[in-house]
C-alpha cells in the first residue's frame, strides 16, 4: 500500500460489488438445515486451479467487500466467500460448531463444483476473519495448504475485558454470542469459542499470523492475541515432539516476555528485521509450519502482500 493511501478499515461492513462472474450460491447445512449464502467464482479454465476461501470480518457477512476478490480474478483462482452465520453476535456464529461446519461445507461445495487443486487450498481472514482462520486451523477437516490470519482474536474472554475497557461495542457482541446474562460474561462459553484453549491438531497446514504493532492502541485487537496463540502452538508442538526441557531452537522460536514488553512499551522493531511490503517488521518468529510477523501497522491486512504470500507459499 502506498504510504499516502488511506488504510483499509476492517470494521467496514459495507456490501461489496459482486458482478458477474461471481455467482451467489446457497448451501444447506448438514447440522441444522439452515441455508448459507456465499459468493463463488469458478474459472472457465477447467485445469485444476487453487482455491481461496476468504473469510468476512467480525461484524461482516458474505456480502462484505473483499479486497482479494479482484486479485483472484486476475490469477483465475477458484474462490468462495462464505457467510458462516454472519456477524458474530448470535450463538450459532462466533466460531460455533455450526459456523465452522459451514466453512467446511463451503470448501466441499467448491470442490464439488469446480476443478480444485486440492493440494492448493488457501484460507485468509482479517480481524474477526483472522479469529475464524485460527479456528479453521484448529478444527477443519480439510487438508488446507496455507492459512493466513491477519490481526486475529484468539481469546474471547480476554478480548471481552479489553473491549469493555475500550467501550467499542465488541464486548456486547461477545455477551450476546455466548448467551451471557445481566452483562456478566459466561466465561466457560467464551473459552469454548476461543482457539487458544483448543487442542492443537496434528496437521501439515502452514499457518501465518500477522499483527500490526499499533493495534490495541489505535485498533481494536491487542497484539498479545496473536503472540499468545503463536506461543501456545510452539509449546504444544514441543510437548508433542520432546519429553523434557525446551531446547535452544525452541527457546528462540518462542516470543520471550522481554520481547513482548519491548513491543508493548516502544511499538517499534526490536532490531532491523527487514520489511513486509513497505512496512518494517518489528518481530518475526517461526517454528515448524507456523510463523508470526508483527509489522509496523495498525488493525489491518496488507492485501497485495497477503495474496502474494499465498500465491508463493
Amino acid at each position: 500500500m502506498d504510504k499516502n493511501e488511506t488504510p483499509i478499515r476492517y470494521d467496514d461492513t459495507r456490501p461489496g460489488h459482486w458482478p458477474e462472474p461471481f455467482e451467489e450460491i446457497k448451501i444447506v447445512s448438514t447440522l441444522d438445515s439452515a441455508t448459507q449464502k456465499a459468493w463463488f467464482y469458478k474459472p472457465k479454465d477447467t485445469t485444476p486451479r487453487p482455491l481461496l476461501i476468504s473469510l468476512h470480518t467480525w461484524s461482516g457477512d458474505y456480502n462484505q467487500k473483499d479486497t482479494l476478490a479482484k486479485m483472484v480474478l486476475e490469477k483465475d483462482w477458484i474462490y468462495i466467500h462464505p457467510d458462516f452465520r454472519g456477524p458474530n453476535w448470535t450463538s450459532k456464529a462466533c466460531c460455533s460448531k455450526y459456523a465452522l461446519e459451514d466453512i467446511d461445507q463451503a470448501i466441499d461445495f467448491a470442490i464439488a463444483h469446480a476443478n480444485v487443486d486440492t493440494s492448493r487450498i488457501y484460507v485468509n481472514g482479517v480481524s474477526g476473519g483472522g479469529y475464524t482462520a485460527l479456528a479453521v486451523y484448529m478444527r477443519s477437516r480439510h487438508p488446507i495448504h496455507t492459512i493466513s490470519a491477519w490481526v486475529p482474536i484468539s481469546d474471547l474472554a480476554a478480548w471481552f475485558n479489553q473491549s469493555r475497557i475500550r467501550k467499542n461495542g465488541y464486548s456486547d457482541h461477545i455477551l450476546a454470542c455466548t448467551g451471557s446474562a445481566e452483562k456478566i460474561l459466561n466465561v466457560d462459553e467464551a473459552i469454548a469459542r476461543s482457539p487458544i484453549y483448543w487442542r492443537t491438531p496434528i496437521r501439515e497446514t502452514r499457518l501465518h499470523i500477522y499483527a500490526g504493532v499499533y493495534d490495541g492502541i489505535q485498533g481494536s485487537v491487542p497484539i498479545t492475541q496473536s503472540i499468545n496463540f503463536y506461543n501456545k502452538l510452539v509449546k504444544d508442538f514441543k510437548a508433542r515432539d520432546q519429553t523434557d526441557q525446551i531446547n535452544e531452537r525452541d527457546e528462540g522460536a518462542l516470543v520471550q516476555p522481554e520481547e513482548i514488553l519491548y513491543l508493548l512499551e516502544h511499538r517499534k522493531p526490536l532490531k532491523n528485521m527487514g520489511v513486509i511490503g513497505d512496512r518494517k517488521i518489528c518481530l518475526q518468529k517461526e517454528h515448524n509450519n507456523i510463523s508470526l510477523i508483527i509489522f509496523e501497522g495498525n488493525h489491518e491486512m496488507l492485501p497485495e502482500v497477503a495474496f502474494e504470500i499465498l500465491m508463493n507459499d
